[in-house]
């Protein structure tokens, strides 16, 4: 008698056990669909003591992300810098010339992910590559993910330094009028491609 209820109660932890693992691959989403319209780049620095804000208005981004797997997560972004929003068409032509961007000969921006680290709660940090006119520096990027319904959203922001990258040359390489820091935030929304 005891060996019969010893084998229904473990019959029944084995099938619990399966319904678990079996819900939680149903709930599984890999969000790998980046929605552009609805994602933005932009970026703040400070001139002359004020600060100043921009945007890129160009931008294509790959993305393969399980919350549930975030270790094998893959991304990677490419940004148009001849899409520079500066607020002025005057500074626009200016820091796509070669003392800034160099947009003729380096005309993308890319950074490149191959993993996220899980912070706890919605916080990760996404360690990758950054490359801008030809250099190439190892960044941390920390962000947030909110599930909203059949899309994600990450937000974050990150910190460079335009000397880092050759980012104002010749006259432009001091940063008395325009600072060295520049703060680059991002939202990335994404859907399953499911």
């Amino acid at each position: 008698m005891m060996m019969k209820q010893f084998l229904f109660k473990l019959s029944l932890t084995v099938v619990a056990a399966l319904s678990v693992a079996s819900a939680s691959a149903v709930y599984a989403v890999e969000y790998n669909q980046v929605q552009v319209v609805k994602s933005s780049v932009t970026f703040q620095y400070k001139q002359m003591g004020v600060s100043m804000d921009g945007k890129f208005k160009k931008f294509a981004a790959q993305l393969s992300f399980d919350p549930e797997q975030s270790a094998k997560a893959k991304a990677s972004m490419d940004i148009e810098l001849s899409s520079i929003d500066t607020g002025s068409g005057e500074a626009n032509d200016e820091v796509s010339g070669k003392a800034w961007f160099n947009t003729k000969a380096f005309p993308v921006a890319r950074f490149v992910a191959g993993s996220v680290k899980t912070l706890g709660g919605n916080r990760y940090e996404i360690p990758g590559k950054l490359s801008i006119k030809g250099q190439t520096q190892d960044i941390v990027v920390p962000a947030t993910f909110t599930p909203q319904g059949k899309s994600g959203v990450f937000d974050g922001s990150f910190t460079i330094r335009r000397g880092d990258f050759n980012i104002g040359e010749g006259a432009w390489s001091k940063f008395d009028i325009v600072a060295n820091d520049i703060v680059v935030k991002f939202r990335i929304t994404a859907t399953s491609g499911k």
